[in-house]
């Protein structure tokens, strides 16, 4: 009975609680794909009805995953596809920690999406952040939430994903030589400019873009874009 309270499992070898790492990963990328395409619905589509659904999930969700994990509907997903993998385990203080920043950003998101619907640059910035922390978790298993978690604390805590809490010397295979290296920030500049540009040179030829740019501007600028184009199309006529 005791255990069933317990936040996280207990296994042998290990001194504190402790959560799988892999699954938790597969629920972030579960979650990801769920973000992406409200987005990608509400952009290009001007729906929010699939977003209303996912937001409402991704709030219980979170949720559960914060009163006691081995209940979360993401989370046991999750743990069927990576049922056949070596479990990688984690401290559970650190992940619950990241989940309560995960639920502070949901309820705002529920508020403003499902209660009371008010299309702003602020939801949109929001839907961005909680992406971007799912993606690095799922991509890259890294947990920027574990890592605030390790700065209030002011201590390293125990078992961190990927081991990154211990101390270690990075492996050759880990290392960039000169060459790989400008790969690499020929790469990431390339990144960068690629997505300025699209935001920028292409002004309004793709759906998206037109999107962006209004949600991304004020009351004031959005009646002021309509009067120009009022009276472009009154002289054109």
């Amino acid at each position: 009975m005791k255990a069933s309270y317990t936040y996280g499992e207990k296994v042998a070898g290990y001194e504190i609680p402790v959560l799988n790492e892999r699954e938790a990963r597969a629920a972030a990328a579960i979650l990801f794909v769920g973000a992406f395409i409200g987005l990608t619905n509400g952009v290009m589509l001007g729906t929010a009805v699939f977003s209303e659904y996912f937001v409402s999930f991704f709030a219980i969700d979170f949720t559960i995953r914060v009163i006691q994990p081995r209940y979360a509907p993401s989370l046991l997903l999750g743990r069927f596809f990576v049922r056949n993998q070596k479990p990688e385990y984690v401290g559970a203080a650190q992940k619950r920690f990241a989940w309560m920043l995960g639920l502070i950003l949901a309820y705002p998101m529920f508020y403003y999406l499902v209660i009371d619907f008010q299309p702003n640059p602020i939801k949109v910035l929001v839907c961005l952040i909680c992406m971007f922390l799912l993606f690095f978790e799922a991509a890259f298993s890294i947990c920027l939430g574990c890592k605030i978690f390790s700065w209030v604390k002011r201590k390293d805590p125990l078992y961190c994903p990927g081991g990154v809490c211990e101390i270690q010397i990075k492996e050759p295979v880990q290392k960039f030589n000169p060459i790989q290296l400008t790969i690499l920030l020929s790469t990431v500049a390339l990144m960068f400019y690629g997505s300025y540009a699209y935001f920028t040179k292409l002004e309004d030829r793709t759906v998206f873009t037109k999107k962006m740019k209004t949600l991304m501007m004020s009351k004031e600028e959005q009646a002021r874009l309509q009067a120009l184009k009022e009276e472009e199309e009154f002289e054109n006529f």
